[in-house]
């Protein structure tokens, strides 16, 4: 990458993810009670903490360690789970134990398992461990999620509290009755924070469907004046009140903080941590820009900026704690034209500081849902270059509710403020704990070192936890709450999926039944080409026997297509395709296995299905002397990349004329369902393009049985396309004890809100058939 394209990136990271953390000093020591600063002794002492906290944990360890660990280019509490799913085999999720050979067997590959430690061994061994770093991974996406709710909320707040103090400040030179300046003070307090913070919420959710490019091109600008602005009056406030200030950047201050400890001063730490809000976004929205841009843009220019911010307004309110609101940042401006400038700029820079929280939120579920962790929703690529840049309508829309919630309940910026200290200082004790992880089995460093890290690391972020955790009682129990619902949905989704999946590897019959014993029910081929969506990689599905059992007939074709995701972020498409046969070759049955990772987003594109015929042609026809090939249980699959558009086995051609078919499932809604022998069937077709095939005119080289079998599949494409789905539902036995059965009410009170696998797929509804079937477990 060129350094004029890693400075563009810098500048546009400013909008995106270090807004949150730059309008931190908004609410900082805004958030702390006026009656636990008494003395000009105890600024320092706070200051030092600011000081420290982010020398230590925002610049040593996310700048320099953290960022260090990324996962080809992706970041997030979920980029560190899937490097240790990779390299010390601790994936418990379906998609990890099904087809393991199928999955990691090439020499060289991303996906290659490290030689086995001894580390490595206890953690394969004790199962119990694997599911505690599984709980860490989803908790820490919770806290994501958690940030990405209460901070937009805390600083649009903090901002709009700002204007209200800013509009009385005028009244009082308006009106010279003091009575009448009190009810005016008392109507402004009352009716400017919460509802114009509400409003400037509604819009910042609103703007959301832009993208990340063109929102940070929309927020850099505002971001930068912000940091200038702040920085200068940091600087001035520093030489006019107290230039004492620098001093305190000695560790003495917080040695005589913890000799005079006390519960309301300790309490403070709380609120101290939001210094570090957004700081946690730095690394889950890596994916939207590069490591390096990221780095440079906070050591040279935020980390700087925000020192000098904090310590300006320590200087003030060292001289000032008799003043009204003196802890505000708005206090420490200058008075008059340049505190009201400052009212209007941070009201801009609080509604662009929110961006970092929520796009960090689209990055972390975007990866729980490749990773099935999370139910179904629809994901949107923003951009065509950065394939990190995501947009989720439904956890927007979901974002602003809680949002609005937290602004309208509490509608005290210390409240608010509490909560997202705990949920800030969550996540990242959450990361020092799977980062320890990975020094000792991805970096392969010395268990000491790791433990080094863990107690240094953990040790401060416990402390702040120990702080906020006295705030519980004071807005904190919020976070508690969003946390229950969060890892509720998302434990009871994973286990509803697991269990779905054992049961259809427990109940699947053997390639023989559907070749040999099916015969003996009267089996036949229909013309055209039947897809079989299945999550199992070898046998046949049972909603398929099921299917076959009572409707005895299917394709001339038929290809059983199964989608992989693997724990890294992106499978490159020389490596996508692996492609099988299913019993001999005069049975025309194939399977395709799709293998994606966790950012890879190939099922929504409306070529899937061409890719999958050229990939079956291009098997036909390197199938008898292709070398790379594995050996699975029912034969040899081989490795299909995607192919050209000029490949050697199918020419496409772009046809003028259509099918009957549906390009958009939530607009023209039409399926066929299938449920024991009983079919119903609505369809609505619309006109869609539809793309042919042709042999190569001049193939010398092809055998005839090769060209013979492609001719047959392109006379199948040609006779229709049909899209077998399983539609299945969950049961629990009698007798189940209370924890499973709240799991799978949960999961099948979200399977059934969620959005619907065609839709996922985009299938064409005239096209789709699904079969039902219970499970009881």
């Amino acid at each position: 990458m060129s350094w004029k394209r890693i400075l563009l990136f810098s500048f546009q990271s400013l909008g995106v993810i270090y807004g949150q953390i730059s309008t931190a000093p908004l609410y900082v020591f805004g958030t702390i009670c006026e009656q636990d600063i008494k003395s000009e002794e105890a600024v320092y002492e706070l200051f030092s903490f600011i000081f420290w906290t982010m020398t230590i944990i925002s610049l040593l360890k996310y700048s320099y360690i953290v960022l260090m660990a990324d996962d080809d280019g992706e970041g997030g509490t979920f980029a560190l789970y899937s490097l240790l799913c990779r390299h010390a085999k601790v994936g418990l999720l379906p998609i990890d134990r099904s087809s393991i050979e199928a999955m990691n067997y090439e020499a060289g590959s991303p996906f290659e398992v490290k030689v086995e430690s001894r580390a490595r061994r206890a953690i394969a061994k004790h199962k119990s461990s694997q599911y505690l770093v599984l709980f860490l991974a989803l908790f820490g996406s919770c806290m994501t999620i958690g940030v990405g709710v209460l901070t937009p909320a805390l600083s649009v707040f903090s901002a709009s509290s700002g204007v209200q103090r800013s509009l009385s400040d005028m009244t009082h030179k308006i009106f010279s009755s003091q009575s009448t300046q009190q009810s005016v003070s008392r109507a402004l307090e009352r009716y400017v924070p919460v509802p114009s913070a509400c409003a400037i919420l509604v819009c910042l959710f609103m703007l959301q469907h832009y993208g990340t490019h063109n929102i940070a091109f929309m927020f850099a600008p505002i971001i930068s004046i912000w940091l200038l602005f702040i920085s200068a009056v940091g600087i001035y406030n520093i030489f006019y009140w107290n230039k004492r200030i620098i001093l305190a950047i000695s560790p003495v201050y917080m040695y005589r903080f913890v000799q005079n400890i006390g519960v309301k001063s300790w309490r403070s730490l709380g609120s101290i941590i939001l210094c570090l809000a957004g700081l946690e976004a730095m690394f889950a929205d890596l994916g939207h820009f590069s490591k390096k841009s990221i780095k440079i843009a906070f050591v040279c220019l935020i980390y700087p900026v925000l020192i000098a911010c904090y310590a300006g307004q320590a200087s003030y309110m060292s001289k000032n704690l008799h003043a009204i609101n003196f802890n505000h940042l708005s206090e420490s401006v200058p008075a008059g034209a340049i505190r009201h400038s400052f009212v209007a700029l941070s009201l801009l820079a609080s509604v662009v500081g929110s961006q970092a929280t929520i796009t960090a939120s689209f990055s972390v579920i975007n990866q729980c849902l490749s990773l099935n962790c999370f139910p179904r929703v629809k994901v949107i690529h923003t951009s065509d270059k950065i394939r990190g840049q995501v947009y989720i309508p439904d956890v927007n829309w979901l974002l602003m509710i809680l949002s609005l919630t937290v602004t309208i309940v509490f509608r005290n910026i210390v409240k608010i403020g509490n909560a997202a200290g705990l949920a800030v200082i969550s996540g990242m004790l959450v990361t020092t704990c799977l980062m320890s992880l990975v020094i000792a089995l991805y970096w392969e460093k010395s268990l000491l070192l790791s433990a080094c890290f863990l107690i240094f690391f953990g040790f401060i972020e416990i402390t702040y936890l120990s702080a906020c955790m006295l705030n519980f009682h004071r807005g904190a129990w919020y976070l508690v709450f969003l946390l229950a619902l969060s890892l509720t949905v998302m434990l009871a989704w994973h286990y509803g999926t697991k269990k779905k999946y054992e049961f259809d590897l427990e109940n699947k019959v053997t390639t023989e039944w559907l070749t040999e014993l099916s015969l003996g029910l009267g089996v036949c081929r229909v013309p055209g080409i039947g897809f079989i969506y299945t999550d199992i990689v070898t046998g046949i599905p049972s909603f398929f026997s099921h299917f076959i059992a009572n409707l005895p007939a299917f394709h001339q074709v038929l290809i059983f297509v199964s989608f992989k995701s693997l724990p890294v972020p992106y499978v490159p498409p020389s490596r996508r395709y692996l492609i099988g046969r299913v019993g001999p070759k005069d049975y025309k049955i194939y399977r395709c296995i799709v293998r994606h990772g966790y950012r890879d987003h190939i099922k929504d594109t409306d070529d899937f299905e061409e890719e999958i015929i050229r990939s079956i042609g291009e098997f036909i026809a390197i199938e008898d002397n292709d070398l790379e090939s594995l050996n699975s249980q029912e034969g040899r699959m081989i490795v299909i990349g995607k192919p050209l558009s000029d490949g050697n086995a199918l020419v496409p051609l772009n046809d003028t004329n259509s099918y009957k078919g549906s390009a958009n499932f939530e607009n023209n809604y039409s399926q066929t369902s299938t449920s024991g022998s009983s079919l119903e069937s609505s369809c609505a077709p619309v006109n869609r393009k539809k793309v042919r095939f042709m042999l190569p005119p001049n193939s010398p080289k092809m055998q005839v049985s090769v060209r013979k079998e492609l001719q047959e599949l392109i006379d199948a494409r040609e006779s229709g396309t049909a899209y077998v789905l399983g539609q299945s539902h969950l049961a629990l036995r009698q007798g189940s004890n209370f924890l499973k059965r709240f799991l799978i009410k949960t999961y099948i009170f979200c399977d059934k809100n969620c959005r619907e696998t065609p839709v996922a797929l985009n299938i064409p509804h005239a096209a789709l058939v699904e079969v039902g079937m219970v499970y009881t477990i």
